[in-house]
């Protein structure tokens, strides 16, 4: 069978490569198109037998962050929706498959769906916390929704929105990873690295996100350098998919202490002390990994104007973290807009170092966390009733 995926940023990148996996396993004559990345690609060229599927748009250019943004492009989705339409039409999918990244992937479900063709949406859009009136786009324009929260059981169900949920696809991700099945000599070896305590830094994946981490963030290395307690600490910036060298330079120029490595985040959080991330997809796979962590967000205030006032997000959900959310505390602490800064960052850390009671707590949450979530094997699980429901 014919299927069309869409993944807009790095997080759909990489559950739309399982869930490709899934998909090649379960149909051996499948043959996949898609607009994605890099992780997709990979398993498009390991997997497809010469058909005419394959990449047809990066995601990076197409990401956005934040209505400001949205607005500046707002003819750069015009012209891409217009391209992605067209090319559904001319390559008649049996199912259009969607990953997150509703501001793009909506209008493709009701265009998919007036044409005919089965759609369904994996990684749900996040309407438990704002616009919540998108449901009634879900049940009239997708055939099935694949949830990947416990949480979102209850909600989606009252919505009266039809969804299936297999587990979540971050477990595979994780389990599958071969970073994390190396010693932490191996680790070292592999980035020319000293045997030193370090501290895992993630900025974000988009452009905005690291232009507002990166200063907070190379204060606080400033800072803990004339800290006995961190003075012989190294600090390992993990670089994101699709973004470059030269996006983190301006902010890492002449700082010996911050290190930048790309392609091995997970070797990074396994071995990390503790981390520093914005808030996202990374922060769940640092709690699955089992790293002690601060959340950080800042947006401009526009954006912050628009969430709290005219989205009113914060009468919907007491945190912005998956595994706060997946467990309803607060398992880490989350600096948000003008809580992070440069003290409250540090004083995280202090508070997080090895064998203390804060990292001991969050690893029992950890634990908890995994729990709640289930096992592995949720990709090939969605892939398997997609399939059926094609059928």
């Amino acid at each position: 069978m014919r299927y069309y995926l869409i993944a807009g940023e790095a997080s759909g990148d990489l559950h739309a490569s399982n869930l490709m996996r899934g998909l090649y396993a379960e149909d051996p004559q499948a043959c996949i198109r898609f607009r994605g990345g890099d992780l997709m690609k990979a398993v498009y060229d390991e997997s497809d037998k010469g058909t005419d599927g394959g990449l047809t748009t990066h995601y990076r250019q197409g990401a956005m962050m934040g209505i400001g943004e949205i607005l500046r492009k707002a003819g750069q989705m015009s012209r891409n929706l217009r391209e992605c339409k067209a090319d559904i039409a001319a390559w008649k999918p049996d199912a259009v498959i969607l990953i997150d990244y509703p501001g793009f992937n909506f209008p493709i479900a009701k265009f998919a769906h007036k044409k005919g063709f089965k759609v369904f949406w994996y990684i749900a859009p996040k309407t438990w916390a704002s616009r919540e009136g998108r449901n009634s786009k879900l049940r009239q324009y997708v055939d099935r929704l694949f949830i990947v929260f416990p949480f979102e059981i209850p909600y989606f169900t009252e919505a009266g929105v039809p969804f299936i949920y297999k587990g979540n696809p971050l477990l595979d991700a994780i389990q599958d990873s071969p970073a994390l099945n190396r010693s932490r000599a191996e680790f070292l070896a592999a980035h020319g690295l000293e045997d030193k305590p370090f501290i895992a830094m993630l900025a974000g994946s988009r452009k905005g996100e690291i232009s507002r981490m990166m200063p907070v963030l190379t204060e606080v290395v400033r800072r803990l350098g004339a800290d006995p307690q961190f003075k012989d600490h190294q600090f390992l910036l993990a670089g994101a998919p699709a973004r470059s060298e030269a996006d983190y330079l301006p902010y890492i120029q002449g700082n010996e202490r911050i290190k930048l490595i790309f392609g091995d985040t997970y070797g990074i959080l396994k071995f990390a002390e503790e981390a520093v991330i914005n808030s996202g997809t990374a922060s769940l796979e640092a709690a699955l990994i089992g790293t002690p962590q601060v959340v950080c967000w800042s947006t401009t205030g526009f954006n912050m104007f628009v969430a709290l006032h005219i989205l009113r997000i914060q009468d919907r959900i007491k945190y912005i973290s998956l595994a706060n959310l997946i467990l309803d505390k607060q398992v880490f602490t989350e600096l948000i807009q003008d809580a992070f800064t440069p003290e409250n960052v540090i004083a995280e850390l202090k508070s997080l170092t090895p064998g203390g009671e804060r990292a001991a707590r969050m690893q029992e949450d950890y634990a908890a966390m995994r729990e709640v979530l289930g096992g592995g094997g949720a990709s090939r699980a969605v892939a398997a009733s997609i399939i059926s429901l094609i059928k």
